[in-house]
């Protein structure tokens, strides 16, 4: 099947998740589709809307899905929907090969319950196999280069949560 030129594709609307523990931690998560010590296997849980849902209602539902909890609630918002353009290597072949990558409206949360409230296990196809809490500031240095520029634009969106109890 021929695709036509990277502009005819559309965003994969998406939703993603900032999980700040009380002493203003972030949770990231490794993918577990990438081999051991990759670099930029880590990255912050989001997922794609179904339709028709609400992205508060979407980014409560893919904590659930992706990292085994419901125990948070939002705090706050970026305002608007942020882009990411796939690399050319993975247009075809990433996000079913229909999009040309991702618009995304990220939620800050903070997480309500204990570590072992955290249960990557709970999916029979996990997407994470490992995570671990990280300072914000981490973040545009722990991302893949196409996600780089939202994840720098998070860390100063949401620095006002690092703060902790």
């Amino acid at each position: 099947m021929t695709r036509g030129p990277m502009s005819d594709l559309p965003y994969r609307r998406n939703v993603g998740a900032a999980l700040f523990n009380r002493h203003g931690q972030v949770l990231v998560a490794r993918r577990a589709d990438q081999p051991p010590g990759a670099a930029a296997a880590w990255q912050l849980p989001q997922g794609g809307l179904d339709e028709g849902e609400e992205p508060r209602i979407a980014v409560l539902r893919e904590l659930a899905e992706e990292i085994g909890t419901t125990r948070a609630e939002i705090i706050g918002e970026v305002t608007e929907w942020l882009r990411y353009d796939l690399p050319p290597e993975l247009l075809g072949r990433s996000l079913g090969g229909r999009y040309r990558g991702q618009e995304q409206k990220w939620f800050a949360l903070r997480f309500l319950g204990q570590d072992s409230d955290i249960r990557l296990d709970l999916d029979p196809h996990p997407e994470f196999d490992a995570w671990r809490w990280a300072e914000l500031s981490e973040l545009p240095g722990i991302a893949v280069a196409f996600r780089r520029a939202i994840y720098e634009r998070l860390a100063v969106e949401f620095a006002g949560f690092t703060r902790g109890d």
